[in-house]
């Protein structure tokens, strides 16, 4: 859907380079108090897309997830796994000029939730892609290849089109993993056509 931007939008708050602290992009870093954060350290990474393919640059992509305990830094999230005082669990960065992005940080866990006696949400981060305002936001959520509780998630099962759920795994990229250090993950997200990534928040545009 393409809806025209009223005159309070087109004016109203943006951000840019300014408003991007240099570690914001590293969640190993960006919260750590008394050392690094516990878990597997792992890069999440890949290109904001067109439906032509085209990259989408100065594009802002937040990112927030669990600690590698399954437990998010929230007062309203009771699961017994402890906080880790290094992890804030969330971040931000830009696209470049390639439509790029980056995030280092740690795997987040599986946590229980109150579906059925044994219910578990796969590991997985939530991301946020913004257009030229604060007013154009668009939300997803990104898994890892290879968990067996995606089949089982009620939640991702409620797509209907199995090439939706795949797009929404991001596959291990080892090219980009460093060595000694962590593993690495690839996540393309594609803002529209037949190839869009499945976004929460507009199920009517998919």
């Amino acid at each position: 859907l393409s809806l025209q931007g009223s005159m309070s939008e087109i004016p109203g708050p943006t951000f840019g380079h300014s408003d991007i602290d240099p570690i914001d992009n590293d969640l190993i870093k960006n919260y750590a108090k008394t050392g690094d954060p516990v878990g597997e350290r792992i890069i999440v990474h890949g290109r904001v897309l067109d439906e032509n393919a085209r990259p989408v640059p100065n594009t802002l992509v937040e990112i927030w997830q669990a600690n590698a305990g399954g437990r998010y830094r929230h007062k309203k999230d009771t699961y017994l796994a402890p906080i880790d005082p290094n992890f804030g669990g969330c971040g931000r960065t830009l696209t470049d000029a390639n439509g790029y992005y980056f995030f280092r940080t740690v795997k987040p866990g599986a946590y229980p939730w109150r579906n059925y006696v044994n219910s578990w949400r796969p590991a997985h981060i939530h991301v946020s892609v913004f257009g030229s305002s604060f007013s154009q936001r668009l939300i997803t959520q990104m898994y890892f290849q290879g968990d067996p509780l995606i089949a089982k998630c009620p939640i991702v099962q409620t797509i209907p089109d199995q090439a939706a759920i795949d797009r929404l795994i991001a596959p291990l990229d080892m090219n980009a993993a460093i060595p000694l250090d962590c593993l690495a993950y690839k996540f393309d997200i594609v803002l529209r056509g037949r190839r869009s990534t499945l976004f929460e928040n507009r199920l009517e545009g998919n």
